[in-house]
């Protein structure tokens, strides 16, 4: 689900930073969960490589009806949400509900 089979057989050190976050989503849904908390997926990887992760994460939540909470400063990826919580002094400050969500490739930041 993650595409990584043909890394299959690599210890962790030999793993790119975004073959590692998707070996944490793997671990994560091997026992299906109803939600997925996902901590700034994206926050050590590269453009292109944080695109692949994001592409992985929406993938999980539309094969296996996953609920995803990404917590993030990149306000592009918001743009990815059914819905978008701010957050202000540890309370929601504001709810957006995307009209039009976007795929993780039409993003940009």
């Amino acid at each position: 689900m993650v595409g990584l089979a043909s890394r299959a057989d690599h210890f962790p050190s030999q793993l790119s930073g975004g073959e590692q976050q998707r070996v944490a989503i793997a671990r994560a849904i091997a026992k299906r969960p109803d939600v997925l908390l996902c901590d700034e997926p994206t926050g050590a990887l590269d453009y292109a490589t944080g695109k692949v992760v994001l592409e992985v994460i929406a993938s999980v939540n539309r094969e296996l009806g996953t609920t995803a909470v990404v917590i993030t400063h990149n306000a592009p990826i918001a743009g990815m949400a059914d819905r978008v919580l701010h957050l202000a002094d540890g309370r929601i400050a504001r709810v957006d509900i995307n009209a039009h969500r976007l795929l993780a490739s039409e993003l940009s930041w």
